[in-house]
């Protein structure tokens, strides 16, 4: 399906002819929101493409390679769940939910399949920009195409076990084999393991990587999703971890092992 002269119209930033600060590829059945954030985006510097349903969603994603994707749950032809599934299969784009759902299972189901934030609606486009703007800084602005993409991160290589974090390249081998994380749960086991065996609050984590403070229980429960999520490909036995532990009623710690070494890299 072609993309409505509306749509089109937020493939380049009134505001200047200079390079935009990165694409964002806005999914919303409801035109007024595509306005408005189309809009609000540009006068901001992005560049920035639009689909109203998911199958369009998809296609623009391929034509366009966006640097990140600001996604409905409720869509027609293909739900926004589905089409994070098919993104997350080929692609580590950052993803942000918007939803008229904000019971924390819908959240906790958007995260767990590898969003990287969730936004309830009605929502304030002021906080949605912020929250872009937190994100693309976290990972580098490039094209979702690009994975890994070679942004520094820190400096060294941690050994943990028998797991190789190299923060140079953001990857995270076992024996040679590369594991497959997201740029979120790159940054949050990069975070917990900077100070092995520090305590890390919930609070400090989501504000560390996400960019704004808990207001209510379910912007915690964001954290928790991201630590199960990266246990379950870090752990032999994500039911009993032993790299990422938990501190009731505080946050995460990761282990300090006897074998844990840093060796800085040049």
């Amino acid at each position: 399906m072609e993309a409505d002269p509306q749509q089109r119209q937020g493939e380049s930033s009134p505001e200047s002819s200079t390079e935009p600060r990165g694409t964002v590829l806005v999914v919303d059945d409801e035109a007024t929101v595509r306005r408005v954030l189309v809009m609000r985006l540009q006068l901001a510097g992005y560049r920035v493409v639009c689909a109203e349903d998911g199958e369009q969603a998809l296609a623009l994603f391929h034509d366009e390679q966006p640097d990140l994707v600001v996604l409905d749950v409720m869509l027609p032809k293909l739900d926004g769940f589905a089409v994070c599934r098919r993104l997350r299969a080929e692609s580590c784009v950052p993803i942000i939910f918007l939803s008229a759902l904000d019971a924390i299972a819908e959240r906790v189901a958007g995260l767990d399949l590898g969003a990287d934030d969730y936004l309830p609606k009605p929502f304030s486009p002021k906080e949605l920009e912020a929250r872009i703007a937190t994100i693309l800084r976290r990972v580098g602005r490039g094209s979702a195409a690009a994975e890994p993409r070679n942004v520094p991160a820190g400096q060294g290589v941690m050994r943990v076990g028998d797991l190789v974090v190299d923060t140079n390249r953001r990857q995270v081998t076992r024996e040679g084999e590369r594991i497959g994380l997201t740029y979120t749960e790159f940054s949050l086991l990069e975070l917990l393991f900077r100070d092995p065996g520090r305590v890390v609050p919930r609070a400090e984590i989501l504000e560390q990587l996400w960019g704004y403070p808990p207001r209510r229980a379910a912007d915690l429960r964001v954290v928790d999703v991201y630590v199960a999520r990266l246990r379950g490909k870090l752990e032999p036995d994500p039911r009993n971890p032993e790299l990422i532990l938990t501190v009731r009623g505080t946050g995460y710690a990761s282990q300090r092992m006897a074998e844990a070494a840093v060796a800085a890299t040049a």
